[in-house]
């Protein structure tokens, strides 16, 4: 399963503060089928079963700030994509902390 990290920067908004346009991303991606999310302090993990749909997700909530205001976005996208065994955000998480 491919993984993707991505960070929606709303630019132009005239304050420093982001939450509001994070918060309207995240609720974009709870309504979205087949897509697990889990939000962090400095950006969103999302997995599916596809790549190509990932991109599509990401599509998406790359508008949502220009669809509440901001006049520009910036977004960042990391992809972990293994092919040689399943690949999961609990999967990467739960390996870490057995060797912790």
């Amino acid at each position: 399963m491919p993984i993707m990290q991505i960070s929606v920067i709303p630019l132009g908004t005239g304050s420093p503060s982001v939450s509001k346009y994070v918060a309207d991303i995240i609720k974009v991606l709870k309504k979205e089928e087949g897509i697990k999310c889990e939000l962090t302090a400095m950006s969103t993990i999302i997995e599916s079963n596809s790549l190509d749909r990932l991109f599509e997700v990401a599509k998406r909530i790359h508008r949502v700030p220009f669809d509440n205001g901001a006049l520009r976005v910036l977004t960042l996208i990391n992809i972990d994509d293994r092919r040689d065994k399943e690949l999961s955000i609990k999967g990467k998480l739960k390996s870490v902390r057995k060797k912790l």
